[in-house]
């Protein structure tokens, strides 16, 4: 198809909250799998590097070289569009962090591996993704079903270490908790207002907090929770 392809669908410009189709109730797309594929890759790491709020259909066909029939295909709206490559987002790094976690070494060395992992996922996510995700209600659902996900496979991580003893006891119920409140505030941006850290760099502190307050202390050293500032 040629990018100046006419379409017979309007074309969707700002967010129209109505018409948004959550995925699981979006139409099969009719292109092969692998093109759609291929377009929605391109949508996600288009949004995570510039965010979403701005873009027209007319403008993503043009950014992606593809007509607007093409997008259509993958999604009857620019609202579902913009759903679907979140939600790309989130899979692809979700895949991406499980495998490096299943090649880690042992329980303490899993959680460490995790936290790595999400930190490194979020370094290509821009601000304006960020606050686009925040302004765009089914965006921002679909950020929260992550973040509440990553908190319950934080929480299960730490109880690991904790009932192998390479943890120091503690409540892996409020560490999930904690987290899960603090990934929402850096959705939100409001610990990079407070910080000036980027996302990514906000979470590396995140876990450096849970590893250095549930790593044990040498047998006979000191204990090194007490001397962290």
């Amino acid at each position: 198809m040629r990018a100046n392809e006419p379409s017979c669908l309007p074309e969707s410009g700002r967010f129209a909250r109505t018409s948004v189709v959550y995925p699981g109730r979006m139409p099969l797309a009719s292109q092969p799998m692998t093109r759609r594929a291929e377009i929605l890759g391109q949508l996600r790491d288009l949004f995570i590097a510039e965010g979403f709020a701005r873009f027209s259909i007319a403008d993503l066909a043009d950014r992606l070289r593809c007509s607007r029939s093409t997008l259509y295909a993958v999604a009857p709206s620019k609202e579902q569009l913009v759903v679907a490559a979140v939600r790309a987002y989130f899979s692809t790094a979700a895949e991406r962090i499980e495998a490096k976690v299943a090649a880690a070494d042992g329980p303490r060395e899993r959680l460490a591996t995790y936290l790595a992992a999400v930190a490194a996922e979020l370094e290509p996510v821009s601000a304006e993704f960020f606050a686009d995700v925040a302004a765009f209600a089914p965006a921002g659902d679909v950020y929260r079903e992550n973040t509440r996900f990553a908190a319950q496979r934080i929480q299960a991580l730490v109880a690991e270490g904790i009932n192998a003893g390479v943890l120091r006891p503690a409540n892996a119920s409020f560490i999930g908790a904690a987290v899960s409140s603090v990934m929402a505030a850096i959705q939100r941006g409001d610990i990079q207002a407070a910080t000036g850290l980027t996302a990514a760099d906000a979470y590396r502190e995140l876990a450096d907090l849970i590893l250095g307050s549930l790593d044990r202390p040498p047998v006979g050293g000191p204990d090194r929770r007490r001397s962290r500032r």
